[in-house]
């Protein structure tokens, strides 16, 4: 006899001490933001290395400060999707621990996730690459038609860069420690909109397994891991989650915001 999927995944979550979640693009998607990797991505359209890099920034600088802004417009139009949504629910009824997320968005804090480990940055911010100093990022949010407008920092007219990671950086250090740090605490560990090609965080699901959790991939596409997850679904993030909840007798609260908690 064929198991529900959706109450499998909801006795799964009833049933686990410690539910760790990795979000992918296919989170951010169901909310309105551009997929990047995908089949239809846009680094299929544009070239990441000229527009995304640590190169792009210091090399072709009008066009890399011109896709950011153009980014940061996206980013203001997007609210919490029924992915964040619902895993923000499942934190509030005690069942969520940590969200671990390859996404840039801020939109799992904007829907009312407190313990979001974000590998790849936020873009809420902006980071003098001189002098380190913080700046919203509303910084970056100017015409860029010559190299006279490039956005730099008041103090020592440094740079000012997205404070997410490029093309060419090194993923921070603590939040891939506290990465593989959770994924060794739990019991469950749920892939969610991740195809699982970037490295090292497509790693943090098989150490998970490799220290006793069980494995979900809530995906639409099939990943590299596959064959150990215990479940497998290859449907809409957001609909399954919020079909789960109500299985769980758990509601999903309306948007607690109207957009991302920072630009």
């Amino acid at each position: 006899m064929t198991v529900d999927p959706i109450k499998q995944l909801a006795r799964l979550i009833a049933d686990s001490k410690y539910l760790v979640v990795l979000t992918g693009a296919g989170a951010s998607t169901e909310a309105g933001l551009p997929d990047w990797r995908g089949p239809q991505g846009m680094w299929k359209q544009w070239n990441p290395t000229r527009l995304a890099s640590l190169s792009a920034m210091r090399e072709h600088p009008i066009d890399f400060y011109q896709f950011y802004r153009y980014r940061l417009s996206k980013l203001r139009e997007a609210k919490p999707g029924p992915t964040q949504r619902a895993l923000a629910a499942l934190e509030r009824a005690g069942k969520l621990r940590t969200i671990i997320t390859q996404n840039i968005d801020g939109l799992h804090q904007a829907a009312g996730s407190t313990d979001v480990v974000e590998v790849h940055g936020n873009l809420e911010h902006a980071d003098c690459i001189d002098c380190g100093a913080r700046y919203d990022a509303g910084v970056l949010d100017v015409e860029v038609n010559s190299l006279d407008d490039v956005p730099r920092c008041p103090r020592c007219r440094g740079l000012l860069k997205p404070s997410i990671v490029l093309f060419e950086e090194a993923l921070p250090a603590e939040a891939i420690r506290r990465a593989f740090a959770e994924a060794e605490r739990a019991d469950l560990f749920m892939v969610v909109g991740s195809s699982l090609e970037v490295g090292p965080v497509n790693g943090v699901p098989a150490h998970a397994h490799a220290f006793g959790a069980k494995l979900v991939i809530l995906n639409m596409s099939p990943t590299h891991l596959d064959p150990l997850a215990a479940l497998l679904v290859r449907e809409p993030a957001g609909r399954v989650l919020t079909a789960v909840l109500e299985e769980m007798g758990i509601p999903l609260d309306s948007e607690r915001s109207t957009g991302t908690t920072g630009a």
